[in-house]
């Protein structure tokens, strides 16, 4: 058990600081009867306890929610036969270059009696499983795929379901087991770099606090980001009691804040090359997440109001694949609503505003408008460098780096940022599904 354990997700070989192994284990060890079922209930689901599982353990409501969804996507009754739906998630994984989730899916797509010869590239995959390379790209044609309605919402959830992971492995950090190929490598450097210790109990050194893109930012300039940011919230939440936008005025503020999105990126915005061993699982290795700003088209606002998960994607895909629809909301209200009143060293916050604004800045960096928010909220409470790391995470998150992981509320617990990769990865797996489900309801009528 224990060498699973290790490595948990610095990117760089084990390198304790601080605390030893065995304080760690026995830390584990003392964890409450909720999470030690919660590995139990992995480990006799999978086979294995990974280190996905051990970052997820931060917020374990959330995590027993995952594991029930992807259970239910992987292993129970559904359209799919069960090899194809751990090949679609190598294809899923393979689009953001995560080597990793590829790996586990290979095993496991061998465990249930898949073809190998489907793993040396996708053109040995059969031909409709061939036709998902558009679908995995973010553009639905449902006519031209052979697949019935049930099997086709059945691959888009997966497909969805694997890109969110891809960016919550690449957002934390999380790199293979000791005992997996690349667990015990040297890597380039990223969000690790950590003490497993630290990661475990939610801590982080002081010298990280000194860290950022200027290089000298102290621990008591991080405190005041913290006070800044409480702040804010207070003073807009009273604006909101004393005077609403019109209606008018919100709509200018989300266009304003959606083409403002487009231009937000990474000085670090570098083209990254897939291994072989995952690029060919993936067709077109050159397509990836463009800006449509720099092309100079626009993005089209898709309005929730006529179309939305709660009164249309839900009903679509409980229809066509029970059950599914009701796990994957009960996994979207928790990441949303999940709160410890917490920010750092302050207690008793209502940190609801603050949510919001993200899970809303991610929908809005897709198109996707809801009527009734105020979008001028967005830039009072995340600061250029939390929106770099937000859009990175979500687009393209092979190309998260340690630095931007550093750089964003810098006085905040690991478990903090863990907790805000859980809404980044649900808000993602959302906005790509109303898309997916709008163009299969169209379909339909």
């Amino acid at each position: 058990m224990a060498s699973v354990r290790r490595n948990l997700i610095s990117r760089q070989p084990f390198a304790p600081r601080r605390l030893g192994v065995g304080s760690y284990i026995l830390q584990v060890g003392s964890e409450d009867a909720q999470t030690h079922a919660l590995f139990a209930d992995s480990f006799a689901a999978l086979g294995r306890l990974d280190n996905i599982t051990l970052v997820m353990v931060f917020h374990p409501q959330y995590l027993e929610s995952f594991f029930k969804t992807q259970h239910y996507l992987l292993q129970m009754d559904g359209p799919l036969p069960l090899h194809y739906r751990h090949y679609i998630g190598i294809m899923a994984a393979a689009r953001h270059h995560c080597s990793y989730l590829v790996s586990l899916h290979a095993r496991d797509f061998l465990h249930v009696g898949g073809d190998p010869a489907w793993l040396h590239g996708l053109e040995n995959a059969p031909q409709k499983l061939q036709n998902l390379g558009e679908l995995n790209k973010g553009l639905l044609k449902a006519e031209e795929h052979s697949w019935s309605l049930a099997e086709l919402v059945h691959a888009v959830v997966l497909l969805t379901h694997y890109h969110s992971l891809a960016s919550f492995t690449f957002g934390c950090g999380v790199s293979p087991e000791i005992h997996c190929d690349g667990g015990h490598t040297f890597r380039p450097p990223s969000v690790g770099n950590y003490c497993i210790c630290d990661i475990a109990n939610g801590n982080h050194s002081v010298d990280e606090m000194h860290v950022n893109s200027a290089g000298n930012v102290s621990v008591s300039d991080s405190f005041l980001e913290v006070e800044a940011l409480v702040e804010k919230m207070r003073h807009l939440q009273e604006c909101r009691d004393e005077e609403a936008a019109s209606q008018e005025e919100m709509a200018s503020r989300f266009e304003i804040e959606k083409r403002e999105s487009m231009l937000v990126f990474s000085s670090d915005d570098d083209e990254v090359t897939p291994a072989r061993d995952v690029s060919r699982h993936f067709e077109d290795t050159s397509y990836g997440y463009k800006d449509f700003s720099r092309h100079g088209m626009h993005v089209p606002t898709f309005r929730v109001q006529d179309y939305c998960w709660e009164d249309h994607g839900y009903s679509l895909v409980n229809r066509l694949y029970p059950d599914v629809g009701q796990l994957i909301d009960e996994k979207f209200h928790i990441a949303y609503d999940l709160t410890y009143n917490t920010m750092a060293t302050h207690k008793d916050v209502d940190t609801s505003m603050l949510r919001r604004a993200i899970w809303n800045y991610i929908h809005c960096m897709f198109g996707i408008r809801y009527d009734d928010y105020d979008y001028g909220e967005i830039n009072q409470l995340l600061d250029r460098s939390f929106k770099v790391y937000i859009k990175t995470v979500v687009c393209t998150p092979e190309k998260v780096t340690k630095r931007m992981y550093d750089s964003f509320w810098r006085q905040f617990k690991h478990s903090e940022k863990v907790h805000v990769n859980l809404l980044l990865i649900e808000a993602r797996m959302q906005a790509e599904l109303l898309y997916a489900l709008r163009a299969i309801t169209r379909y339909m009528t």
